[in-house]
């Protein structure tokens, strides 16, 4: 039996995972003193209304390796293999957490997978993950071809400010300097883990303009690409992104998520990204 372990970073509603049968672990929210599960203790409507009414920025941390433990001990069985599919551990602590709960169980074959991702990406993957589970694929293969999805990722996104990148140390001073003197809209990816600048547009428009030239010189026309858009608190522009999406990559559908806190607390309400995987090369 192969069991996939994965958490809230993934986009993936609480109520989806459970109905797919992943057992979901929540980052945790931090307001002052005050912390919340972002699986059912805070959930995104509820963070941004909070977090428009704070005088200062939340913070994060990654769920703490006890609530891996009980998962562990059920399906640490002689047979089984437990797949634990984790933001990138350049951005979060969740890897770090998964390996210290996994060191209770030596005996047990616990596959923590760093996906050197983070959001609806890292659902994609999740998601494809389920799926060859069901198909019946033994845990060495299952683990060859999440490493080869995962290297396949391409993210581009786009925030309002770099103010939350910044102070949460997710993006260096220097970007956060070009920015906020020149004005200009950058646009960023996901590279080795960390976030990473690609280029910078004058305008909103134009950085989202760039985005889709850059997505349809690669992306798939199919649903091998797993396309899927996350945003954080702009739905309409989404929304608006995924019918032409559709419309122009012969998609019938490109599932669009809202941001989890705990992704928002680094990103800012505002953020818009596009996340596909390339065709292997020949």
């Amino acid at each position: 039996m192969i069991k996939i372990v994965a958490d809230t970073t993934s986009c993936i509603a609480p109520e989806k995972a459970a109905e797919l049968g992943i057992a979901y672990i929540p980052q945790i929210i931090i307001f002052g003193d005050d912390s919340y599960r972002d699986d059912n203790e805070m959930d995104s409507a509820t963070f941004l209304k909070r977090l428009r009414a704070s005088s200062s920025l939340p913070k994060t941390a990654a769920p703490p390796p006890v609530l891996y433990q009980p998962i562990y001990q059920e399906f640490a069985q002689p047979g089984n293999t437990i797949f634990v599919i984790c933001p990138s551990a350049e951005v979060s602590g969740t890897v770090r957490s998964a390996t210290v709960a996994a060191q209770e169980f030596p005996k047990a074959d616990i596959r923590i997978i760093d996906t050197r991702s983070i959001g609806s990406g890292l659902g994609s993957v999740v998601l494809q993950a389920v799926e060859w589970v069901k198909e019946g694929v033994d845990a060495a293969t299952l683990e060859s071809n999440l490493r080869d999805m995962i290297s396949r990722e391409h993210v581009y996104f786009m925030v309002d400010t770099l103010e939350y990148l910044y102070k949460g140390g997710r993006i260096g001073g220097a970007q956060m300097l070009f920015g906020s003197l020149l004005q200009v809209k950058p646009i960023l990816t996901v590279k080795d883990g960390r976030t990473e600048p690609v280029e910078s547009q004058r305008t909103h428009k134009r950085a989202l303009e760039r985005v889709k030239q850059m997505v349809y010189s690669d992306c798939p026309h199919g649903p091998q690409a797993h396309i899927t858009i996350m945003h954080g608190d702009a739905i309409e522009e989404a929304s608006k992104l995924a019918d032409e999406l559709k419309a122009n990559l012969g998609l019938t559908e490109v599932p669009t998520y809202q941001l989890p806190p705990a992704i928002m607390v680094h990103a800012g309400p505002g953020t818009l990204a596009i996340s596909y995987f390339v065709e292997k090369a020949s």
